[in-house]
């Protein structure tokens, strides 16, 4: 659950996949693997609006991956002592 928050919290301002993997220290595998799930779950979108041609793909998070992060951090809040 909190690497997916921190896809997400790095996906807020729409980035290019290399900048998730590094701010989130995953491997490119991980990161192939979390994205898919992310996308197929529409927590995460790819933006292809700002796109010009040979320029990598970008990702965002969605209103719904919005709401997971808020949930997240009221978890969180809840549990720390």
């Amino acid at each position: 659950m909190d690497i997916i928050a921190d896809i997400l919290r790095v996906a807020v301002r729409s980035t290019k996949k290399t900048h998730i993997m590094y701010g989130c220290n995953l491997s490119f595998k991980q990161l192939q693997i979390y994205l898919d799930f992310l996308l197929d779950r529409e927590l995460l979108r790819k933006n292809l609006e700002n796109r010009r041609s040979g320029d990598p793909t970008c990702f965002q998070t969605t209103a719904k991956g919005q709401s997971f992060l808020k949930a997240h951090r009221n978890l969180r809040a809840i549990l720390t002592i």
